[in-house]
């Protein structure tokens, strides 16, 4: 068994598995290339959303994945992880009735799932005054903060005597000597262990560009934004009737029925998700964006549909937008919660869980370190 790993990766992957390898008292060497991380594992809605997983496989590692947040709450319980809930909003009787249809599949139970009149809504979450007809509710979901939830998880980490971070450290290769692993940097430090855990995110160039290039792995662009304190509480998550589209959970006869999506909302693969941060900002996109090369700029025109179907399901004007970003993300593409490669028998790189990798980041961490006997 293992003694010590090194992870190369400061992101939600990387950190996840750090969590679980500490807990387990095996010495753990965590690098990130930047002094924070800043990429998709920061440029999320910090959510923790059970709910919408495929059924089989993907919520099995859902269900497991919310189990472990609570965990690491108790471990770390200044990250700020609620278990709000979210409300999937229904505006059309053909949403609404995509929500009833799934309320019987077999695994509508496990997922926490309960369907609220317009009065339910209202009295569940206050702030919902605007357009719809009823809301599907799932308790499981849950929210932390993006900005904060890897700096206070490493704080945790770093107080354990078996971790130690380093920032500023690019791996520019890994090497497997046989008795031991090394992860060489580009000043020259080397880093020893037992096994290398490669958590790239959506860095698909740097290490073992063509195991990833072989793999059925691509990169997804999205863009999101935040606005300024809404001036009340938003006591859920938010979602509008077209993430009945893109979640995989709600595959029933009546979402074949439900009518095309507006044309910008079509064109760049959109739903509303809506949350608010601890600081009563709201957090909203987003978008997605298949093929690269991927166009550099921020379109105004889909913030402006997003901003407007957030408004109809206030039934009030959103704050003022204080902030635009983009991200990009690695997505595995042929139906797996993540793709893991065997690059040795003792490096291991773990990627492409797509936009699911804040919610199953802590189920893809023990179920690699089940897979590598840890």
């Amino acid at each position: 068994m293992a003694k010590k790993v090194v992870i190369v990766g400061g992101g939600v992957i990387g950190t996840m598995h750090a969590w679980r390898l500490v807990k387990r008292g095996i010495q753990v060497v965590q690098v990130e290339r930047d002094a924070r991380p800043t990429m998709a594992s920061v440029r999320n809605f910090g959510l923790v959303w059970i709910g919408g997983r495929a059924a089989g496989d993907e919520l099995v590692s859902g269900l497991e994945a919310r189990a472990l947040w609570d965990e690491l709450s108790s471990d770390v319980p200044g990250m700020s992880f609620r278990a709000n809930g979210s409300l999937t909003i229904a505006r059309t009787e053909a949403e609404l009735k995509v929500i009833e249809q799934s309320l019987s599949l077999p695994d509508a139970d496990q997922r926490g799932w309960s369907l609220l009149d317009r009065n339910e809504v209202r009295a569940k979450n206050p702030a919902l005054r605007g357009n719809y007809i009823a809301g599907l509710l799932c308790d499981l979901d849950a929210a932390v903060e993006p900005g904060q939830v890897l700096g206070s998880i490493r704080d945790y980490l770093e107080s354990q005597e078996n971790y130690s971070w380093h920032e500023h450290t690019e791996i520019v290769d890994v090497d497997d000597a046989g008795s031991f692993v090394s992860a060489v940097a580009a000043d020259g430090r080397e880093f020893e262990g037992d096994l290398v855990l490669v958590c790239p995110g959506a860095d698909h160039k740097t290490l073992f560009s063509h195991e990833i290039k072989s793999s059925p792995l691509r990169r997804v662009r999205l863009q999101m934004m935040s606005t300024e304190p809404l001036g009340e509480e938003l006591t859920t998550s938010v979602a509008d009737g077209d993430s009945l589209r893109y979640y995989p959970a709600y595959d029933v006869p009546a979402l074949r029925e439900l009518p095309p999506q507006a044309e910008i909302a079509a064109s760049a693969a959109m739903q509303l998700l809506m949350v608010q941060r601890t600081d009563g900002t709201l957090t909203i996109g987003d978008t997605h964006e298949y093929q690269e090369p991927f166009d550099f700029k921020l379109r105004e025109a889909e913030y402006e549909y997003l901003r407007d179907v957030a408004s109809d399901i206030l039934g009030r004007p959103l704050p003022k937008i204080d902030r635009r970003w983009e991200g990009i993300y690695s997505q595995q593409t042929n139906g797996e919660v993540c793709e893991r490669i065997r690059i040795t028998e003792n490096i291991c790189l773990i990627t492409g869980p797509g936009g699911r990798g804040n919610s199953l980041s802590p189920s893809i961490a023990e179920q690699t370190l089940r897979e590598l006997g840890l």
